[in-house]
């Protein structure tokens, strides 16, 4: 699997989330690099299991999909002599 890469603008976007949560919920300062350093290693680390759940569901969805589309197109099938009951 190629590993993601996110843009300098939501790179950017993501440390600055990562500060303001530790300044809000936790009362501490963290540096740009701390925060840095921080994001890689959730990503390198945690960050398959929360990909792969992303994949399970829509995984999910999509065979929820095709089973509304499979019981549609049963609605539309005409009957016949074999099919008579």
């Amino acid at each position: 699997m190629e590993k993601i890469k996110f843009s300098k603008e939501e790179m950017s976007t993501i440390i600055r989330r990562i500060q303001d949560y530790f300044d809000e919920e936790l009362e501490s300062d963290i540096g740009q690099m701390q925060a840095e350093f921080l994001l890689n290693f959730f990503s390198e680390e945690i960050g398959a299991y929360h990909y792969n759940r992303g994949l399970y569901d829509a995984q999910a969805l999509l065979l929820k999909k095709v089973d509304d589309f499979t019981d549609s197109i049963y609605a539309l099938e005409q009957r016949t002599q074999f099919n008579k009951k």
